[in-house]
């Protein structure tokens, strides 16, 4: 049976940096890019540095992670630390897969068949912005804050396809 050593400790806090720098990569800018969330210059700034070199930086959490593991692995002989090794290399992992899918996305979608009330009915605030479109004598209003997830809406006025976005 082997014996741990004192390298094992290291190889764990590889993992566990490896997992932190993952989950820093994915968690940061969406956290910072979020709708109805005032965004400085300097970390809007920081978030996009953040995504444009996460794919690299989360290879580098992977393979280090990894490489870790199975040095990890060889040197402790008990298994609910290797399981705990083999978790966090499998969060890191997972983390890495999940900065592939591009979340505003799925949040942003353009809006299809919009529904609408006359300007009596709405309860919208006397200050609330809106898209105005007027066409061939038909009028629509799309509320700022309705179309906030999905900046684009499809619709027909007037008897004419048309696209409002901002």
């Amino acid at each position: 049976m082997k014996t741990s050593t004192p390298r094992t400790g290291a190889y764990s806090l590889l993992i566990a940096a490896s997992l932190l720098a993952a989950l820093f990569c994915l968690i940061y800018p969406i956290y910072v890019i979020r709708p109805f969330r005032a965004q400085g210059v300097r970390e809007l700034a920081a978030a996009l540095v953040v995504m444009r070199f996460r794919p690299f930086a989360v290879a580098v959490c992977v393979l280090a992670a990894i490489f870790s593991m199975v040095r990890y692995w060889r040197l402790q002989p008990r298994r609910w630390r290797r399981a705990g090794a083999v978790t966090g290399t499998l969060t890191v992992c997972a983390a890495a897969a999940l900065t592939r899918i591009n979340v505003y996305e799925l949040m942003f979608h353009p809006l299809g068949a919009p529904s609408f009330e006359t300007a009596a009915e709405t309860k919208l605030d006397k200050d609330e912005k809106v898209i105005a479109v007027q066409v061939n004598g038909a009028a629509r209003a799309y509320p700022i804050r309705g179309m906030s997830y999905h900046h684009i809406v499809n619709d027909v006025v007037g008897g004419v396809p048309i696209v409002a976005t901002y």
